[in-house]
This record gives structure tokens, sequence and C-alpha cells, in this order.
């Protein structure tokens, strides 16, 4: 099997990036590891404070935040890093050429029922002119990444990534310590009959989502014609790595509780990286009024709604929003 380097050498990224996506997988392989302890190394279980989301974090996710952090910010390839834990950017080399952006642990309420959970981030250049401290340098389309992925903490180790030359899944080899190609060029099939959404919040949708959804679930008797199921995983990660796997729809859709706040998912942290991924294999990544990856974000903990997965039922799903 190919080794991470060498499909990373093939698909012409540079040297530098190889060596920034190396460094953060290192980071990825300790929090595998610590994950994997679970119960046994006291890392399960909330924490006392909030992160800037407003929302508990868990022991695992300050860890995993740390972890990042530390190895990043030693690396030299990074000139700051924006995180979900953090309420502003962490300024790293001066001279670095790279910013990065991460969930450290998406989904990791799932860790207290040993379920699915992940890192998701991305990678773009920084602006030689600003300030490391200067979370303006963030504020990019997500079209303007370099590279973008997730490792997912399951059964086995995984990596998906893309450095716009396809999307590629890797599995952690642990008996030497480094990803294999499993799967090149990951093609997502363009029809489904899969979509995961969290159902309880069907009364806070707007009306294209209440209304798709109900067709969904009226299945063969119903517009659609044909009989659909319901996914869903609780964890970014999880959900979307089946998208790839066999095709399907994610949705986070706009929720009208918060109209300050248009979706759940971050823009930088989890739907722009996804989106990424999603559009190389093939599918669309849309927020229901345009493409993710054109969304100029205004800060660095923008959310937007997000609807992800096979080409053609995306496709369906954005016809109600146009009736």
């Amino acid at each position: 099997m190919k080794r991470l380097n060498s499909q990373l050498q093939q698909d012409g990224a540079p040297l530098e990036l190889i060596l920034l996506i190396r460094t953060l997988l290192a980071g990825c392989k300790e929090i595998s590891f610590r994950v994997s302890q679970g119960a046994l190394a006291g890392v399960l279980g909330s924490t006392l404070s909030e992160n800037v989301q407003g929302e508990t974090q868990k022991k695992l996710d300050v860890i995993s935040n740390q972890i990042l952090k530390d190895t990043l910010r030693d690396s030299g390839y990074v000139k700051a890093i924006s995180s979900e834990e953090e309420e502003d950017v962490v300024p790293c080399s001066a001279d670095g050429n790279y910013l990065v952006s991460f969930d450290p642990l998406d989904g990791s309420s799932n860790t207290e029922i040993n379920s699915l959970i992940g890192t998701i981030f991305s990678i773009a250049h920084a602006p030689q002119w600003m300030k490391p401290d200067d979370p303006s340098a963030f504020l990019q389309p997500g079209t303007q990444m370099v590279a973008a992925g997730y490792v997912l903490y399951g059964p086995s180790t995984m990596l998906a990534m893309t450095t716009g030359r396809g999307t590629h899944l890797y599995t952690l080899d642990k008996t030497h310590g480094g990803f294999l190609l499993t799967q090149a060029n990951v093609k997502i099939p363009e029809q489904t009959s899969e979509f995961a959404i969290n159902t309880s919040n069907q009364r806070h949708w707007e009306a294209p989502i209440q209304q798709y959804v109900a067709d969904l679930i009226a299945g063969a008797d119903g517009p659609r014609k044909k009989d659909y199921n319901m996914r869903w995983v609780a964890a970014m990660v999880g959900d979307i790595h089946r998208v790839l796997c066999r095709g399907g729809i994610f949705m986070y859709p706009f929720d009208k509780r918060n109209p300050k706040i248009p979706g759940k998912l971050r823009l930088l942290y989890e739907a722009n990286p996804m989106a990424f991924l999603i559009e190389q294999a093939g599918g669309l990544a849309s927020t229901g009024e345009g493409r993710i990856m054109e969304v100029m974000p205004s800060e660095i903990h923008q959310r937007v709604p997000t609807l992800l997965g096979s080409k053609e039922e995306v496709e369906s799903c954005l016809e109600y929003y146009v009736k």
C-alpha cells in the first residue's frame, strides 16, 4: 500500500505543506492513543468550563486542543491557529506560511458511549503582511484552502484528506505508526436513499427543509417514489465518513431559534473542510443559498447552514428552496 508521503507527492503538494500535514497528523495520532485508552486514562467526562461556543467542554476536548496547539506551534510552518475551543486566534511563528483551523474533537459527547469522534482540520496560506495575532488573516473563503480533512477515531483510525487533487482515504497502520492509502480518489454515488439530520430540531427548520424531509419520510408513497433510511451518528465526522463511503445527504439546516446564528456548524472548522472533501469526491456542498466554499467569513467562529452529499440528492433538496 502507498504511504501518505508518496500520495501527497503524487498530488503535487509542496514539501513544506507535506511536512506540516505530517506534523498535524503526529498530534492526531497522539489523540487517537488517548481516545483508545478511554476510561483507563481518566480523560472521560466533562470539565467545569465552557468553550467559546457556550458548550460544556469534555476533558478530551481540552486535551486534544492542547496537543494540536503544542504540536503546530512548535513546527515553524504555522503562522497562526484558529480552534473551535479558543476564543481568539493563537499566534505561532511570524515566518510561518500557513494558517491551520481545526475542531480538535468533533462529537466529543460520544466519548461517554465509546462511539465515533474525530478531528477536523483545514489549511490555508497565511497572508505574509499580517501579524500572527490578526484574526482577519482567517477571513478567507473556503476556495482558498490548500488542504483539508478529518481523522476518524473508530474501530480503526482513518484519515480522509484532500489537497485539491481528489479525496483519499488512509488507515493508520499501528504496527509502524504511519497512514497508508486504502482508497484513492473516492467518488460519492450521485444518487442515494439515505439521509442524516437531527429530527429533534424539526419544529425549528425553515419551510423548504420541513417539506423536503417530510417527502423523504413519505418514501415510496410520497412524491419521491422511493423509500429512504435515516442515519445519525451525532458526530459530523462519522456522518460525513458514511457519505464518502456509500453516499447520502447530511443536513444541519438553518434554525429559526436564533436568526442571528443561521446554523450550528462552524464555517472554518467544520463546514468548509467537509465541503472541500465532498466536492473533491464529486458531491455538492451548499448552505441552501449558495456554495459553502464561496461564503466570505465575517468572523472566525461564524456558523452556516450545511447541506452536503450525493450530487443529485443535494440538487433535489435545493429545488425545494426555489419552489
